[in-house]
């Protein structure tokens, strides 16, 4: 059974976006068997680029539903349905998100008439829905609103569905993709509670052991990528290992990381191995010429003695994270190492760089700005509380930091008050610091905001 979805906003992103129309089809895999369309209201303004748009214009919505008043009958129309979309990611991650913030998890499985048009039928010059239809000549008469959309991406699915039967890909069926070649003792119900939440998933080999850990912004995506992937032989002999799976929500990102660190100490999975090896294994180091200019360069961390200025899990990590820098801090591509010649660097030429690579800027005054570099990298408060996500709407992660030691992280309902540091203390459960939590916590730092941080 599939829900054909389609849906119309205020904007293109979900984070600042609202749904302002919505439409779903049941099918059956044979016809159209139920439906549901209504306006909602967004609770928020229709900006007038949208509404020449759509024609949905904010008086239209003003006597509309709101979301939560339709919530629970878009629930039970989907539930147990694929839901299908043109372009899906969009449909859903806009639904999926006005759930999240009722605090309902919406998860299901999911199909893109995109993807699917684009292997069944190649070689088109688009496949946006109005220039697929006119390709295909499926009428629309209600273009950029939501029922005439979904009955448009309807027609294309039955034509998809027929493609799909003659061609004998069986594109439609997700789930015989995922559970091919799988060890038959795995439930394939326990696929399906897998939250797409942050945190961490563990698997289990016939004898109860963890035999893999992983981290993930999306638990359910990340087990359904290892347990379809047939790229490695390890990585199809770790998948007709695992007999269960597990997970732990994290919330905060960061604590998924710390936490990975040390359960993977601790159990030693049997195919985390290769990934602890190839842990942060460049680092960004930095030096002074024989001209008194500060250099950077990138290099394995096993091949330098000292420690790196931040360390980076692959090479184009690192050289995509100093570029980026170097326009901020109006560094010398060449003194960076990352434009080898005896003359003066690219950004010379755009007037990018002051000549630091020729000797036209004296070293004082480009080293002011590559300390500048440096000390933005610097993170070692000796004490520090750090306030992150958690697992549900009215919860906070927390992480302390004692000392210049890491102490471990907890959690805290968000309206609790905390008028001292030590009260702390009572939230966190301890685990050990060492080399790598300063580097999983000083690199996440550098690249993401946590919600708050108190130095004390």
């Amino acid at each position: 059974m599939y829900a054909i979805v389609d849906i119309e906003t205020t904007g293109t992103s979900p984070r600042y976006g609202k749904i302002t129309e919505i439409a779903v089809l049941i099918h059956d895999g044979e016809k159209i068997i139920d439906r549901f369309t209504t306006l909602i209201n967004p609770e928020k303004y229709i900006p007038a680029h949208i509404t020449a748009l759509t024609g949905i214009t904010n008086e239209m919505v003003a006597d509309a539903p709101k979301f939560y008043e339709i919530a629970k009958k878009l629930v039970e129309i989907t539930d147990n349905k694929v839901f299908v979309a043109h372009n899906v990611s969009f449909d859903y991650g806009f639904i999926k998100s006005e759930f999240k913030s009722l605090g309902f998890t919406f998860i299901r499985d999911q199909l893109c008439t995109v993807r699917l048009s684009r292997k069944l039928i190649p070689g088109l010059r688009s496949y946006s829905l109005g220039n697929i239809c006119q390709e295909l000549s499926i009428n629309n008469n209600g273009r950029h609103r939501a029922f005439g959309d979904v009955l448009a991406t309807a027609e294309l699915f039955d034509l998809l569905l027929n493609l799909n039967r003659s061609s004998g890909l069986n594109l439609f069926d997700n789930k015989s993709l995922i559970f091919k070649n799988l060890n038959p003792s795995l439930d394939p119900a326990v696929l399906g509670n897998l939250p797409e939440e942050t945190g961490l998933y563990y698997f289990y080999d016939d004898h109860g052991s963890i035999i893999y850990i992983g981290k993930s912004k999306n638990i359910r995506s990340r087990v359904y990528s290892h347990l379809s992937s047939n790229s490695t032989r390890k990585a199809i002999d770790m998948k007709q290992k695992i007999v269960d799976i597990s997970y732990e929500l994290t919330g905060s990102e960061l604590i998924a990381l710390l936490k990975e660190s040390s359960e993977i100490k601790k159990h030693k999975p049997l195919y985390n191995r290769m990934q602890r090896r190839s842990l942060f294994q460049y680092g960004l180091f930095h030096s002074a010429d024989e001209n008194g200019y500060i250099n950077f360069c990138i290099e394995k961390n096993s091949e330098k003695n000292e420690a790196p200025l931040m360390s980076f899990s692959s090479k184009k990590e690192a050289v995509e994270f100093l570029y980026h820098r170097i326009e901020k801090y109006e560094l010398c591509q060449k003194l960076c190492g990352l434009y080898p010649t005896n003359g003066n660097c690219f950004h010379y030429e755009l007037t990018k760089c002051n000549g630091a690579c020729i000797g036209e800027e004296k070293p004082d005054l480009y080293n002011q700005r590559a300390e500048q570099f440096i000390s933005s990298l610097s993170y070692n408060p000796p004490n520090t509380i750090l306030f992150d996500k958690g697992r549900h709407l009215n919860e906070y992660s927390v992480i302390k930091i004692k000392n210049g030691r890491y102490l471990g992280f907890g959690y805290l309902d968000a309206d609790e008050a905390i008028t001292s540091p030590d009260m702390i203390d009572e939230y966190i459960t301890r685990y050990s610091d060492n080399r790598e939590v300063h580097y999983i916590i000083k690199n996440y730092l550098k690249k993401h905001r946590v919600l708050r941080r108190i130095d004390y």
